[in-house]
Parts: structure tokens; C-alpha cells; sequence
């Protein structure tokens, strides 16, 4: 008896809906029937939904496919795909998949395009078929910045949302009128006072001004980015520019690319009503170039923003960030604090908390909060029962078993709907309708059947995350056991790593009260066990709890009141 040869079968779309006969469905079918004609056992399938054939990095299906060819498991010869496309686009990495199966024995079959690798002709074949392909897709490319260029040059705009102050109509710009007063007054403020960007941000959001949101726009304040980009923009004068960004090709890679601005580019005359004067627009222009510096910047490689992100606003619940103040001349001195980005102007946020905290003041007391924790012995105990304890999993697994044997009843519906229909009378009067009839009960099961294989993949991936941060929180007592002795001997950096990995939050008062403690609440990534408790979180606002920083602030480089 000929043993029947093994295949794998790939399918790949480039969106999540795609037609014209290359939806996954249709490319399975195909595949499906292809290998039964042929007589093969398909041993696995892999599709890729909604990912590009540009490189294979971003199709996880295919690399867990090559790795199965490499690792000879499945023992097969072929691997199916609908077209040479659905495997790849780029030249070298189709090229070199191939080289790597053939390696190991596996050839590949693109069913449509009737090409087998295994064959002299059909390896030529999917060269040829490569080359034409790559030459196309640039000569696209060159067609589609070809046209675009000389739309710019006939003053057209080139596509993508309005910039403020326009709308689109029919793909031509004209002034909105319920913003064009905005681009006037960021332009009359900036050329004719004394304010910078972010004056002009700070002017706007403090005098009633706020910025309609649309497609491009998620923030009603006016940020200092969106400022900069109103001033630096040529349209606002009646001007069209283009390739002020141009896409280029990563140096050292094969296929990533990346946006690039561009510090020259040709600028036409538009065909809309400029809001502005270009007399007015230069003026701005050589007010940004001339303030356009780089600020000297203070980087220490020793030194890390260990809270930074931790800590939240006590006014608009957004992160603190660290800042650098440079060194005075007097002491030499370079100062770091955490502030609010959203109080500057920067982000187009509003935002009344105007402290800024010194670093070192606010990092000791965490230290000292968390080893005052650490150091009661019950914490200890708890831990040491903690590690090494095994994750109670067994509900998920009973409804694994139980989706099994439900996946199993499916299965011999859909196998007795299939001999049902294979046993029907061709001459019975009712045959047409009983045969449709069969088959919305078949196509009934596979939804049926996906559904359940669906719910025990999220089944599986829910047993995996929890066993994984099981993992990482064993680690992480295992450190805290030994804070005092290990956290002084961290560098910052390290010192930053390991208090993200069990802190998610820190919440300050607005205000530094009387007892001198900033910290309100501490919100853990795991379960701590604080004085007998399981919490996520430790309130410090009775001062019960307040007195634990007291304990080892001086252990820490100097007193932290909070009594």
C-alpha cells in the first residue's frame, strides 16, 4: 500500500476582510480539497489574519510554521498555499523560506499558480514570479509619489484629514469657520508678543479657547505640540507643501522603514484661501528658527527616574514624570524633582498641581514604606508559604475537559450529517432540498466547533498568564525577603526595574501634610501580605499606618517624618 505524503497548509490575508476569492475561507477549501485529491494527510493548518506578506517578522503563524518544518515533528513533504502571494511578497524572504524548508525535505505547492518547488521548472517559476512581482509593487510606489507630487505642484490637497481651521469638501480645502479664528489668534500671539509656543498653548487653554475635536484631534486644551505644528504648517499662508515627511528605508535592515522629517522640501502655490498672510507665516518662521535651539541637556547614566510614571497627579490622575533642573553656579548642584507635564501646557490638559517634588525625598519613602513592610515578620511568613505554592487552576481545567467532550459530540454530529448526505438518493424528488437541508446542520456544527475551540484557547491563555505572573511574583518575594539587604546595593536603574515590578501605582496628596508624608496609597501588582492581610493596595492615611515610615527612614540617607 502507497503511503500517503504529509502537508502543511498556510493561508494568509492581508486584512481582516478580505474578497475576490482570497478569504481564508476559500483559501482553506481550496487547499483542503487540493490535498484530497492529491491524497495527502494535512497535518496542521496556520493562517495569518490581517497580516502583510511584506516581511514574515509580523505573521506569527508562518514562523510557528517554519519552526515545525525545522523541527521534522509532523514528518511532512509539502506545504499548500492558495497563490505564491499568500506566502510572501518579498523577494528574499520568500527565497529564503524556501531554501530553509527544501532543507529539511518539505517543498512548496502554490495551488492556484500550479507550482511545485520540487520541480526544476517550478523553482524557476517562483523566481520569475518574485522579481515581476517587487518590480510592480515600486513601480507603484513611484506611480502613486509621482501623482502625488504633481498634485501638490497644481496646488490640490494631497489627501488625509484637513489640517485645523479646514474642511474638506469634494477633496478641496476651505475655511471652517468655527476654527479658523484659533489659527489667527496662535499666529498674531506668537508674532507680536513676547510668548513662545508654549505661552501661546497656555493663552489659549486660559482664556476659553478650546480645540473642537475631530478625526485627528482627542484633546480639547491646546497643547504645546499642536501649537508647533499650526506655526511650522505652510498651508495655513495658501501654500501646499510636499514631502515635508517622507518614508525611507531603516539603514541596516531589509524592510523596516520610517518616517523621516525632512529639513528641505518644495513648496507650490495652493488653491485655497489662505488664513493667513505669507508675510505673517515668514515672520513666525524666523521667530521659530531663531528660537529653535537645543537646550543643553543634563544626562547622568547613573541616575534614573526611579518613581517616574509610578506616582499619579493628585489633580488630574495622570503620571508624574522626573525633570532635571541644571546645576546653579552657586552650589553646582543638579536638582531632579517629579512634576505634571499637564500643568505646562505641554499636552493640552488641564491641570492645577504646580509642585514639583525632589526625587530623593519622595524615593527614600517609598524605600522606607516598603521595608517597613517587608520587615515584619509575619510579612516573612506569609511570603516564605507563598513561593514555590502551586496556582489552583483545576475549575479551568474541569471546563476544558468538559468543552473537549463537547467538541467530541460535534465532531460525530458533523460525521453522521456527512453519511447522511453521502447516502441520499439522487433520483428521491426531495433530494435538493433535503441536501441543503444536511448541509446548513453541517455548516451549523463547524460554527459550533469553532465557538468551543475559541473558549478553550482563551480557556488556555487565562491558565498560562496566571501560571506566568505566579512565576514573576515568586521572583519578586524572593527579592523583597531581602530588601534591606539588596536595595542599597541596587544602581538606580536596577532600583527602578524591581520597584515596577511589584508597584502599579502610587496616589500623593495634593498638598504635603503635617506629617511630612506625601504617599496616600500604594497599589501593588500582586497580593502582599501586610499585617495578616492579602491587600493590593496599602492606604496610609490613618496614622496607625503612617508611623511604619518612621521605622527605617534614617536607614535611607535621612529622616522621613510622618509621625
Amino acid at each position: 500500500m502507497k503511503k500517503q505524503k504529509k502537508c502543511y497548509i498556510y493561508t494568509r490575508v492581508s486584512t481582516a476582510i478580505q474578497v475576490d476569492g482570497y478569504s481564508l475561507d476559500a483559501q482553506k477549501d481550496k487547499l483542503r480539497k487540493y490535498a484530497e485529491y492529491q491524497d495527502m494527510i494535512i497535518a496542521e493548518e496556520f493562517s495569518d489574519e490581517g497580516h502583510s506578506g511584506k516581511n514574515i517578522k509580523g505573521r506569527p503563524e508562518f514562523v510557528r510554521m517554519m519552526e515545525k518544518v525545522e523541527s521534522g515533528e509532523d514528518d511532512v513533504e509539502y506545504v499548500l498555499v492558495f497563490k505564491l502571494s499568500r506566502f510572501g511578497r518579498n523577494a528574499a524572504d520568500v527565497l529564503n523560506s524556501l531554501q530553509i524548508m527544501q532543507d529539511y525535505g518539505v517543498n512548496l505547492i502554490c495551488v492556484e499558480d500550479g507550482i511545485d518547488s520540487s520541480k526544476d521548472a517550478g523553482k524557476l517559476m517562483i523566481s520569475v514570479l518574485l522579481a515581476v512581482a517587487e518590480i510592480e509593487r515600486e513601480n507603484i510606489r513611484t506611480q502613486t509619489m509621482a501623482g502625488r507630487e504633481q498634485k501638490a505642484k497644481e496646488g490640490k490637497w494631497n489627501g488625509g484629514f484637513a489640517p485645523y481651521g479646514y474642511k474638506l469638501e469634494n477633496g478641496q480645502l476651505l475655511i471652517a469657520d468655527d476654527e479658523v479664528e484659533v489659527i489667527r489668534i496662535i499666529f498674531d500671539r506668537y508674532i507680536h508678543t513676547n510668548s513662545g509656543i508654549r505661552g501661546v498653548a497656555t493663552y489659549l487653554n486660559d482664556n476659553g479657547y478650546t480645540k473642537k475635536l475631530r478625526q485627528n484631534n482627542t484633546i480639547p486644551g491646546f497643547s504645546s505640540g499642536f501649537i508647533k505644528s499650526v506655526l511650522d504648517n505652510p498651508v495655513y499662508m495658501g501654500k501646499i507643501a510636499y514631502g515635508r515627511r517622507r518614508t525611507e528605508k531603516k539603514i541596516g535592515t531589509r524592510n523596516e522603514m520610517h518616517i523621516v522629517e525632512q529639513d528641505e522640501y518644495p513648496i507650490y502655490d495652493g488653491c485655497h484661501e489662505a488664513i493667513i498672510s505669507e508675510a505673517d507665516w515668514q515672520l513666525a518662521h524666523e521667530k521659530r528658527t531663531a528660537n529653535g535651539f537645543l537646550r543643553e541637556k543634563v544626562h547622568d547614566m547613573d541616575h534614573a527616574h526611579i518613581l517616574s510614571g509610578l506616582l499619579k497627579c493628585p489633580c488630574c490622575g495622570k503620571s508624574l514624570y522626573g525633570n532635571i533642573a541644571k546645576a546653579h553656579s552657586k552650589d553646582k548642584y543638579t536638582r531632579y524633582y517629579y512634576y505634571c507635564k499637564n500643568t505646562l501646557g505641554q499636552t493640552g490638559h488641564k491641570c492645577t498641581f504646580r509642585l514639583n517634588i525632589e526625587q530623593t525625598e519622595m524615593n527614600r519613602m517609598v524605600a522606607a514604606i516598603i521595608s517597613a513592610m517587608v520587615k515584619d515578620d509575619r510579612f516573612k511568613s506569609a511570603i516564605k508559604k507563598k513561593i514555590g505554592t502551586a496556582v489552583d487552576t483545576s475549575e479551568m481545567e474541569e471546563r476544558i475537559k468538559a468543552l473537549r467532550g463537547q467538541l467530541k459530540q460535534v465532531s460525530g454530529t458533523k460525521t453522521r450529517l456527512e453519511h447522511q448526505m453521502d447516502n441520499l438518493d439522487v433520483s428521491d424528488p426531495h433530494y435538493d432540498k433535503k441536501v441543503s437541508d444536511l448541509q446548513r446542520r453541517y455548516d451549523e456544527q463547524y460554527d459550533k466547533a469553532e465557538a468551543i475551540e475559541t473558549q478553550i484557547d482563551e480557556i488556555n491563555t487565562q491558565m498560562l498568564s496566571i501560571r506566568q505572573e505566579k512565576i514573576s511574583a515568586d521572583n519578586v518575594y524572593q527579592l523583597l525577603l531581602s530588601f534591606d539587604k539588596l536595595y542599597n546595593t541596587f544602581t538606580e536603574v536596577e532600583q527602578r526595574d524591581f520597584v515596577r515590578s511589584f508597584i502599579e501605582r502610587i496616589d500623593i496628596y495634593p498638598e504635603k501634610p503635617e506629617n511630612g508624608c506625601w504617599i496616600r496609597n500604594i497599589v501593588f501588582n500582586f497580593p502582599m501580605p501586610v499585617k495578616g492581610k492579602e491587600i493590593t493596595a496599602l492606604p496610609l492615611e490613618s496614622e496607625a499606618t503612617v508611623e511604619t515610615v518612621v521605622l527605617l527612614g534614617r536607614q535611607y540617607g535621612r529622616d522621613v517624618k510622618c509621625e
